[in-house]
């Protein structure tokens, strides 16, 4: 039924970039070292009288955070990225940014699927200035759209556009632009590996004429080594440039990783992950160090 559910929002992965300007705002273990093989496209489901063993739910669960780590997946999900950025603004504040992610896959033929991918922010906002106040509300929303093969195979490709909608509730958490750009995906899988990158380049076309334009790239590498019983390694790094801004202000480029596992809380498959990353470029006043915090329902058919 939840495919029957048409969003009208807007990832992808990728977000709006703090690059100096208020306008863009960052999108901001025990030995389980066990491979499993690799997922497949579908798994088959347990009698009624069947009783899955211990060793079978591991492996479900293994195979359920390929899928998930998969950003052009056959697989409903709604995932909640919040993204802690600390060192923000000239009074080193902290700035907090949670990402609303739904992803809907839809069968267009045997051979093609098209993925949409939502980032709805709502994006708490310190004070750029000692006497201005904080803000807090809704982001610019980035709404993607992926065609790609509905066959599994060990490399994994989608391509389509992605949108800008200036939904933010007030000047500082948005760019009150219009945008469009492309977007693409590409991937391979294989045994506990997921590794691959997310792209896309947004300018604007439209919008509040006296604001500044928009001409913003999100890069998204990925690696993901997945262990025993749906624990897993994962670098997912988001790499802004905003072509608008000086050279010395263009860039924020992260390093760092963290963990995650799938677990059940009754009948719901969730994965969660926990993942730091120390920004070794960042524009003026932009943050110094970010947590991300992640929470996703997984919706397996």
């Amino acid at each position: 039924m939840l495919r029957s559910i048409g969003l009208v929002a807007a990832l992808s992965l990728a977000s709006p970039a703090f690059a100096g300007e208020t306008d863009w705002l960052a999108d901001l273990l025990p030995a389980w070292f066990d491979q499993d093989p690799p997922a497949s496209a579908a798994e088959p489901s347990s009698p009624p009288e069947a009783i899955p063993s211990a060793s079978g739910d591991r492996d479900s669960n293994s195979n359920l955070a390929r899928q998930a780590q998969n950003p052009v997946a056959n697989l409903i999900s709604l995932p909640f990225q919040n993204n802690i950025n600390f060192g923000v603004g000239p009074d080193n504040d902290i700035q907090n940014v949670l990402n609303i992610q739904p992803v809907i896959p839809f069968h267009l033929s045997e051979d093609l699927n098209l993925i949409t991918r939502t980032i709805l922010p709502v994006i708490y906002q310190p004070k750029p200035l000692p006497d201005d106040d904080y803000e807090f509300g809704l982001g610019d929303i980035v709404f993607s759209m992926f065609l790609s093969p509905a066959k599994a195979s060990k490399f994994i490709w989608g391509a389509g556009p992605v949108f800008l909608f200036p939904s933010a509730t007030s000047d500082s958490l948005g760019s009150g632009k219009w945008g469009a750009g492309p977007t693409v995906v590409g991937l391979y899988m294989d045994g506990p590996w997921v590794v691959g990158a997310l792209v896309n380049n947004i300018w604007s076309f439209a919008g509040e004429s006296d604001r500044a334009s928009v001409n913003s790239m999100t890069l998204q590498p990925f690696v993901n080594y997945n262990l025993h019983d749906g624990w897993y390694l994962t670098s997912s790094p988001i790499i802004t440039a905003n072509w608008q801004a000086d050279d010395d202000d263009r860039w924020i480029v992260p390093l760092g990783g963290g963990f995650g596992k799938i677990f059940h809380i009754g009948d719901q498959p969730i994965n969660a992950s926990v993942q730091a990353y120390g920004n070794v470029v960042t524009p003026d006043n932009g943050p110094d160090w970010t947590l991300r915090v992640q929470f996703q329902l997984l919706f397996p058919e």
